[in-house]
């Protein structure tokens, strides 16, 4: 197939969504664009588009001209960085896609790569689901539980994540510390949005703690945090979480020991290119050396 422009130009539609915003993009006039996609299609045999009042929207054969698209101009601009050579920078744009608890952990990695490589953007799409990265939607990962098994993505191990029970001092000053899981009774507690949970404290929770005693909840972990720093209740923080934050008091110590595995997920096809390479190195000598293992 020699249609590497036609290509192009059906990945610009299937990323903007319009026929209009791909030829801004590319500088062409709309009728080229429409022609190109016509071509493609015909050599294709078949629909990469279905067209409707407010755009295009991929067929199932046009999600494999994305991925293959995708990860082509990935590699093309990569080996164009190679060539001009910009080793110590690259440009575009970089994308990950992370879990919002561990947004925290990265942000100094990004301010480092921002600062050796002025001309890339960095764009994070926090989602609980895994990034299809064959598709393009991030150029790196970090998931937490089972490890992903897809057999085009590389996996590492990022870090361990221990959790347990915090309360903060205007909590412990009120009501106190209970002294095991027996001494729960009158306690107030701040809890995650469990349903269907993989949490490793989602269980403990469903059997200790009664829907009575739950004080607050909320669907993201940033907000329950700020609600046992307020003295809501007893509630999960990592164990790096309550580290950074002032008059937090560990509950149940020997109860908790919950942990969860971080990982970071790279396609195959992009793990090793300049710009991936260069996020990576970032993160793993910006990561707390506590929360180690890390390796690239």
């Amino acid at each position: 197939m020699d249609k590497w422009a036609e290509l192009r130009t059906a990945y610009q539609v299937a990323r903007l969504g319009t026929v209009s915003a791909a030829a801004e993009a590319l500088g062409f006039h709309r009728a080229t664009v429409n022609r190109h996609i016509d071509v493609l299609e015909q050599e294709m045999g078949d629909r990469i588009f279905i067209r409707h009042s407010r755009g295009y929207t991929l067929t199932e054969l046009g999600e494999d001209v994305l991925k293959v698209a995708q990860q082509a101009e990935a590699l093309i601009d990569d080996l164009a960085g190679r060539v001009q050579g910009r080793k110590a920078q690259v440009e575009g744009e970089v994308k990950l896609a992370i879990l919002v608890p561990f947004a925290g952990l990265i942000m100094q990695s990004i301010a480092e790569f921002r600062r050796l490589n002025p001309h890339c953007r960095v764009c994070i799409t926090a989602t609980e689901n895994l990034a299809k990265l064959e598709y393009g939607e991030a150029h790196v990962a970090l998931r937490a539980g089972t490890r992903p098994e897809h057999p085009d993505y590389v996996v590492r191990e990022f870090l361990r994540v221990t959790f347990n029970l915090y309360a903060h001092d205007s909590y412990v000053q009120r009501y106190g510390i209970p002294a095991d899981v027996h001494d729960l009774a009158g306690h107030a507690f701040v809890t995650p949005d469990l349903t269907n949970s993989r949490a490793p404290f989602s269980n403990w929770f469903d059997e200790q703690v009664k829907d009575e005693q739950i004080a607050f909840s909320s669907n993201n972990f940033q907000v329950c945090h700020e609600a046992i720093a307020a003295g809501l209740g007893i509630g999960v923080m990592s164990d790096m979480e309550a580290e950074g934050r002032k008059d937090m008091h560990r509950v149940l110590a020997d109860e908790a020991g919950w942990s969860l595995t971080i990982w970071q997920v790279t396609h195959v096809d992009l793990h090793r290119t300049e710009k991936v390479q260069a996020l990576l190195s970032c993160i793993r000598d910006h990561l707390d050396v506590k929360a180690r293992p890390y390796t690239l």
